[in-house]
This record gives structure tokens, sequence and C-alpha cells, in this order.
């Protein structure tokens, strides 16, 4: 086989980011909600779908597929998981009620894995010659003594025709089901004002317009030559999620500290079962009954200095007894402080900022975060109701 040179260049960098920053995005998505089974476990494994359709695609642009031949193709039966990940992420949060048939939508995706088979085992003189013909290079095709294609119904051809129509067709519910909600709740989708539709909104325009680069993509470039413009832009709606999470962080509301990295294990630790006890017990009479939390600069080490404890025993204290980090504790406080304001009757005359300020938030989108992530509601929703 013809050793093939590398093409790096500026695209390829941004892309390689995208890919990353998807990666780890994902990760965090399905580890903080795949026990509450939440809309943001669908984001997680959309992101993750994306990130490896994006790294075949990296592979493909920069010519490191022909160093790996044995991922050729290896992320197609992904494009048909999109549209269904895209869908319920957007129903679980315009429907509070379980998606208990959810892996029905995934039939295709897992028909088309097996029909894969088929091409993934075939040697790597066939798969070098197939990426030539995608890549549109003018090179000499190897000889191969291959007696089958690798396409027994000869479908393979049809993926992307066939991608595309069940993009639309999910998309077209999808924008269905927001219009129903919308109307039922009297909102103009163009100007509404409810955080949920206005967020779902935004992510079926992202989603159209990905549409809509593929079609043109795919009628303009021939075979796969073009597929770079689309993985840009997945790599923009990767940095704009990037951003939205960071600029939304409660995590900047609160003095931070370097305590607060991930610390899985505590083995050389010298607290005794006792010891956190008495710590745990301080903590929690801080909370309850100085209110610690509503202080809008609460910080690990300003708790651990109020109960006179080491910051780094405190830390660990509260990762062991509550499961939690500092920040995820000090949140879960001020939500439930905040719901009990929104239920009060003083509280249906404030508005959401002056209920954030009241609990602790400098941020009104931290808060809106903070409480959807403990509620599934935002807080005027839950004032609604």
């Amino acid at each position: 086989m013809q050793d093939m040179p590398v093409h790096i260049n500026f695209i390829s960098v941004i892309i390689f980011i995208g890919i990353v920053l998807g990666l780890i995005l994902s990760f965090f998505f399905i580890k903080k909600s795949y026990k509450t089974k939440s809309p943001n476990l669908y984001m997680g494994f959309l992101l993750l779908a994306l990130a490896l359709i994006m790294l075949e695609g990296w592979l493909n642009y920069t010519r490191y597929i022909f160093q790996f031949l044995s991922l050729t193709n290896f992320s197609e039966p992904l494009n048909l998981a999109i549209a269904p990940l895209v869908y319920l992420f957007n129903i679980t949060q315009l429907n509070t009620k379980k998606q208990k048939l959810w892996w029905l939508h995934f039939i295709p995706m897992l028909f088309w894995f097996g029909y894969c088979q088929f091409f993934f085992s075939m040697p790597d003189e066939f798969k070098y010659n197939d990426n030539l013909r995608s890549m549109g290079l003018l090179l000499p095709y190897l000889e191969t003594n291959v007696p089958y294609s690798g396409d027994p119904l000869s479908i393979r051809d049809y993926i992307n025709t066939t991608t595309i129509i069940h993009i639309v067709v999910y998309l077209s519910i999808i924008i269905w089901q927001i219009l129903k909600v919308a109307h039922r709740k009297k909102e103009k989708i163009f100007t509404t004002k409810d955080s949920t539709l206005a967020s779902l909104r935004n992510s079926f325009y992202h989603f159209l317009i990905i549409t809509v680069i593929l079609v043109s993509v795919k009628l303009i470039f021939k075979n796969d030559v073009g597929d770079y413009m689309i993985f840009l832009y997945m790599t923009f709606m990767i940095l704009l999620t990037t951003y939205h999470i960071m600029n939304s962080s409660d995590y900047f509301s609160n003095t931070s500290t370097l305590l607060e990295g991930p610390i899985v294990k505590y083995k050389k630790s010298s607290l005794v079962e006792e010891r956190k006890e008495i710590i745990i017990n301080a903590i929690l009479h801080q909370l309850k009954e100085e209110k610690f939390h509503l202080n809008s600069t609460a910080s690990l080490s300003g708790l651990a200095k109020s109960i006179h404890h080491n910051a780094h025993h405190v830390s660990q204290v509260i990762n062991e007894k509550l499961n939690q980090t500092f920040f995820e504790m000090i949140a879960q406080y001020r939500v439930e402080e905040a719901k009990a304001i929104l239920k009060s009757e003083f509280g249906k005359k404030l508005t959401i900022e002056e209920v954030a300020e009241r609990v602790g938030y400098n941020s009104k989108s931290a808060f809106n975060t903070a409480f959807k992530k403990f509620t599934s509601q935002t807080p005027s929703k839950f004032r609604d109701s």
C-alpha cells in the first residue's frame, strides 16, 4: 500500500479541538445525568455521537485514515442515532413522562450497524480503495482477491440519502411538538419568554442548519470531499455549548478553590470515622441553622474556617458523607431555600432576580441552571405550578 502524506491545516486543527471538547463534555453530561435519566443524558450521548462522527471525518480529512484502515466508516451507524437523540432530548423537556420505548428509535441504527459488519470484515486493501474513492483521490487502486463487495444488498450508496430523510422526519416531529406546546402555553415560538421553549427552538435552528449544510454538501461535492464543512459547524455548536456551560455555571459565582478538584479517593487521609461525624454535623449546623449557603461569597475555605477545620478534610467529608462536591451541596440548599420562598405569598411578589439574590446567587442564569438541575423546572414554572 502506498504511504499517504498527512494533510494538516487550520481547518483540521479547529475540528480536532471540537472533537476533544465534544468527548469531554459528553463524559460529564453522561456522568452527571445517568442516574436521573434527565434530558442532559441524551445530550451527553448526542455529543458523544457527534464527536465520534467528527473523529472519523477528521481521520479522512487529514488522511490519517490510511494509517488506521480498520477504522474506515466506523461511525457510519451513528448517523442514524443523531435524529433520535435530538428528538429524545427535546421531548423529555416538553413532556415529564418517561420514554419507556425509547430504544425503538435506535432500531435503524442497530440494523445499519449489523449490516456494516459485511464491510468491516473486508480486508485492508478493500478499505484502502474505498477511501480513495470516497476522497476523490486519483491514485491507482490495489488489487484484491475478495469475491464479494461488503454490500450484499447494494444499499450502502443510499446511506446519505437515508440519513437526510431520517433527520428531516425527526425534525418535522420536533417542531410540531414545540409548536403544540407553545400553542398550549399561548406563547409565540419566535418571541417566547419561556426558557425551555426558547432553548429548544434555538437547538432546532442549529440542527436545521446542519441538515441544510449536509444536503448542500452532498449536492455540490462528490462523495465525502466537502464533509469538513459539516464538521466545522458541529465544532461551532460544541464551542457554543461549552461557552454556555461556562457562562451559566454557578462555580464562578462562588469563591473558587483548587481543593475542589476531583478527589476520588482519600487513602492517606488521617480522618477517623468519629472525626468525620463531628465535621459533617458542624457543616449541617452551618447550613441549617446559620444559613451559610445564603452568603453570595460562600466558599469551601470560608466554611472550613467557620467550623474550625481543615478545608481538605471538609471537602473529603462532603464528598464521602453527602456524595457531593462543595458547590453541589451549596446549590442544593440554595434551591431548597428558593423553593420555600417561591411557595410563599411574599415570594409571589418578588422577581426571579430578587429570589436569586436572596438565596446567594449573583446571576439569574446560574440560579436558573441550578434550580432546573434539582427540580427539572425553571423557577418561574415552579412558582406557577
